[in-house]
């Protein structure tokens, strides 16, 4: 009888035992892409915005002077060296990333294809998520690989159309990391 009782108590010491450690692992909640996505861009629009630096090339210095963004104020002796004066209009959406009012434009040729010179719009830009792959797991994690875009609409029409140029950088391959916190997917980092 000493037996069988304590046999029936180790019994019922294991069970509560294992219930225990069976309730202690929860599994995490599933993550979807459109759940990912929904998440990235909640951090992005949790962000204030980003400066994005506008790379000009000859093609976005002209499409300025005719948003009169900026005007030529000095051609050089050369005839493809200048300098451009900022408009009252210009001053009110980008300044040069060399400080000032002025644009110096210095190509090394008349038909420099690779010169840029960088301004800075005052307008922050936003990011945006898109073309998320597979999630996966990665140990108590959760991955997903995507596209970064640049969203350039808190920029004026014309100066969108000056950072559409191969020296500009719109979009950005990126990786984002998700842990369970409380219970529910965040987003960890991003890189």
């Amino acid at each position: 009888m000493k037996n069988a009782v304590k046999i029936q108590t180790f019994a019922a010491l294991v069970l509560l035992g294992a219930g225990g450690f069976l309730a202690g692992c929860k599994s995490a909640p599933d993550l979807t892409q459109d759940q990912a996505k929904t998440l990235i861009q909640a951090k992005y629009d949790k962000d204030p915005g980003t400066v994005f630096n506008i790379a000009v090339d000859d093609s976005g210095m002209q499409k300025g002077v005719h948003a009169n963004y900026w005007l030529l104020v000095k051609r050089y002796p050369n005839g493809y060296w200048g300098d451009f004066k900022l408009t009252p209009d210009g001053t009110k959406v980008v300044k040069p990333a060399s400080g000032g009012d002025t644009i110096q434009w210095r190509p090394d040729g008349p038909n420099d294809p690779k010169y840029t010179v960088v301004v800075v719009p005052l307008a922050l830009s936003k990011l945006k998520a898109r073309n998320l792959d597979d999630v996966q797991t990665i140990a108590d994690t959760k991955t997903v690989t995507y596209m970064e875009d640049v969203d350039l609409s808190s920029l004026p029409a014309p100066l969108q159309g000056i950072a559409q140029n191969p020296a500009n950088k719109l979009s950005t391959k990126r990786m984002a990391t998700f842990t369970v916190v409380d219970g529910a997917w965040t987003v960890k980092s991003i890189e």
